[in-house]
């Protein structure tokens, strides 16, 4: 964990949060690329990635609010925490009924932490700007996470493909953000 924290210095913000959305960009395009590769062709893999994803969207989050003034200071961002860890185990569950399950306790997991992501861009836009992107990602994230839900309750058999564009959105929100921190105006930083 210390070279992620190293990435993402709290002693300065802006750049804190720059980092921490490049960082998320930078693991959600690996993610992405290793679900439509590894994943798609190998159903265990695949498993792992399903689990994988919201356990560190966990750690991401706890990162994020430690380097923002702490956990109590980003109360959206340790509830996300604690909603993720809690998605990670029920996708060990759901696995253990059928992939559909696993993509449906994925979709209940979208909805929420695209809530909670919604609720700390709108937050933190006074302070740091640039979280249009992230408030629109949440927004995005809840109506994602609802079609997942009504998908996993079709017969048709789903794999990690079925969300792995979901990521890849995640992805270039978050890549979005972070070069809209590293190249504003000036007269717009904090």
């Amino acid at each position: 964990m210390s070279s992620a924290s190293s990435v993402i210095d709290a002693r300065n913000p802006n750049a804190a949060l720059r980092n921490y959305y490049f960082l998320r960009a930078a693991v959600a395009f690996v993610w992405v690329a290793a679900a439509f590769t590894a994943g798609a062709s190998n159903p265990l893999i695949g498993a792992v990635l399903l689990v994988v994803y919201p356990a560190w969207d966990a750690l991401a989050n706890l990162l994020d609010a430690r380097a923002n003034g702490g956990y109590r200071a980003n109360r959206t961002q340790t509830v996300n925490a604690a909603v993720s860890v809690a998605t990670a185990l029920g996708m060990l569950g759901g696995l253990a009924v059928s992939v559909n399950a696993a993509i449906g306790v994925f979709g209940v997991w979208a909805v929420l932490a695209g809530l909670l992501q919604l609720l700390t861009g709108v937050r933190r836009w006074r302070t740091y700007g640039a979280q249009w992107a992230m408030v629109l990602s949440g927004g995005q994230s809840v109506l994602a996470g609802v079609f997942f839900v009504l998908m996993a309750t079709k017969p048709m058999p789903l794999s990690i493909t079925s969300v792995a564009g979901y990521a890849g959105f995640g992805a270039f929100y978050f890549l979005v953000s972070g070069l809209w921190l590293t190249f504003r105006t000036p007269s717009r930083r904090a």
